[in-house]
């Protein structure tokens, strides 16, 4: 009898599971992005992140981002876009880009986070940010030909396209293959479930 009422309970979770992946809806959960954004064709699905540093969810969304994007396999490559709706936001870009052009270590990224959200410096100034790299071993001389740089802000530049394109108005929102959105609605956990629904939805069109 205990063996039959634990067969019965693994089914009841199995068919839960079933039915709550299967109430992810088009229009409801994900939605078709009115102007995609072009994406190659080589089997490999594109997973986007819009984050802004600043952006207390993204600080929280980090950690299972981050756990969820160490699972991926290698048909599913997952990348960040800052967003840059005004001056500060385009500082806080230009600050990513600048940690990616440096090669910095990705826990860098992190530490950000956390130096806005539980130290509470904004990093609201060229100057701030140049303080912050200072303790990665950057020099400020070096630290400001990054920032001021034409890659960094030919970068800066294409997120800003991207994201007028796609219509971005809220952070974090995830974008599979330019073609599909995630909102920030409900849990993290939820909102990675649909992602993981997107994806499996998208890979025989990519």
């Amino acid at each position: 009898m205990k063996t039959l009422i634990t067969f019965s309970l693994i089914a009841f979770f199995a068919l839960l599971a079933n039915a709550n992946e299967s109430d992810f809806r088009l229009g409801v959960d994900y939605k078709l992005i009115d102007n995609p954004l072009p994406v190659k064709k080589d089997g490999i699905v594109e997973v986007t992140e819009t984050f802004w540093y600043g952006c207390a969810a993204c600080y929280n969304f980090d950690g299972p981002l981050n756990s969820w994007a160490s699972r991926q396999s290698d048909d599913v490559n997952f990348s960040k876009m800052p967003v840059t709706w005004g001056a500060i936001h385009q500082l806080h870009a230009s600050l990513y880009y600048t940690i990616e052009a440096l090669k910095l270590d990705p826990t860098t990224h992190s530490a950000v986070f956390i130096t806005m959200h539980k130290e509470g410096n904004f990093l609201s100034s060229t100057s701030e940010v140049k303080d912050f790299l200072k303790g990665f071993g950057i020099a400020p001389e070096v630290a400001e030909k990054y920032l001021d740089s034409f890659t960094v802000k030919q970068r800066v530049n294409r997120a800003k396209k991207n994201a007028k394109q796609l219509k971005i108005s809220a952070t974090p929102v995830m974008i599979v293959d330019g073609k599909y959105m995630i909102e920030p609605r409900g849990s993290y956990n939820r909102i990675l479930q649909v992602v993981d629904y997107v994806v499996d939805l998208q890979k025989p069109n990519s």
